[in-house]
């Protein structure tokens, strides 16, 4: 039922945008002594092998492998020592690869726990069976989350549907948190999906971060989705685009987006520096280009 794994993609350049803001919003968020929640719609098996083979249904597995060759043009093409502004998130890179190489690149799961601490708490859904088990794993075999689990670390794997599942979390005793949504967009409903969750997971914790990642392969269903949010009436909305190729339909995904709603109060300025830098590192074609825009200020929540 569920053929797209998180594997197929990674370290390629969505997964570095995405990474890129999550890890902005995570350093955001532990500034403060406070609690807060941690909650992964669409968590994956939260660790892949580059440059190997994905793993076919029915198969034994110790890992799980990206599609060969997606990450060279995207992680692959960025040195740390060439982005300091990214230190954390090399420094993350660096723990899951102990050698120096690049053979392994984590998911937004394991990069989230570089960051909890004990009075933390995330909570990580995932739907295929074998995500869910590779999850696990992963989890329990980091030296990083063993040390925090003996401090209390409180960190769930939920064999369930992200979008229905999220819902009953809100609002988190915390009462700050951020939920990133990134489904896999394959079945197509998934695009009014995304909107209806997030909107009604705002209703119920309005001041929470939410960050949704979206692949750009026809962008009529993107024009679609920011209509939604623009006209939605939630406020404080950002978007952060990423385009290694001009749009063209049939091509297959040549862009990807996040669309942050209360977003920390400097992702707007490093991202505006950002973009443009990795427009030039990873774009594949002439036409490449981003977007770093508003969808709604502040001052438009009803």
């Amino acid at each position: 039922m569920l053929s797209y794994r998180h594997a197929y993609h990674a370290g390629n350049f969505a997964d570095v945008l995405k990474h890129v803001v999550l890890v902005e919003i995570l350093q955001h968020l532990v500034k403060k002594d406070s609690a807060f929640d941690y909650i992964d719609t669409h968590a994956g098996a939260g660790l892949y092998f580059l440059n190997q083979a994905p793993v076919g249904p029915g198969r034994g597995v110790t890992g799980q492998g990206a599609r060969p060759g997606e990450h060279r043009d995207g992680i692959a093409r960025l040195a740390a020592a060439e982005w300091p502004e990214l230190a954390r998130y090399f420094d993350i890179l660096q723990r899951v690869n102990a050698d120096g190489s690049l053979y392994r690149y984590p998911g937004s799961p394991l990069i989230a726990l570089h960051f909890l601490r004990r009075q933390d708490r995330a909570w990580l859904f995932e739907l295929h069976s074998r995500d869910v088990a590779l999850l696990e794993r992963h989890i329990a075999q980091n030296p990083l989350f063993r040390t925090y689990r003996t401090g209390g670390l409180r960190a769930r794997v939920l064999h369930e549907d992200g979008f229905k599942g999220l819902l009953a979390l809100l609002p988190p005793i915390s009462r700050r948190g951020l939920i990133l949504i990134d489904p896999s967009y394959e079945i197509k409903t998934d695009y009014a999906r995304v909107f209806d969750a997030l909107a009604a997971a705002w209703k119920k914790f309005s001041t929470g971060i939410y960050a949704l990642w979206y692949p750009v392969v026809e962008r009529g269903r993107i024009d679609s989705l920011e209509k939604k949010f623009r006209t939605s009436g939630i406020g404080n909305i950002q978007r952060f685009e990423l385009a290694v190729a001009a749009d063209a339909p049939g091509y297959g995904m040549t862009a990807a987006g996040m669309i942050v709603v209360n977003p920390p109060w400097t992702l707007m300025a490093k991202m505006s520096l950002l973009l443009p830098r990795l427009v030039d590192a990873l774009g594949q074609q002439p036409g490449a280009f981003y977007q770093c825009d508003i969808l709604a200020g502040e001052q438009e929540r009803k």
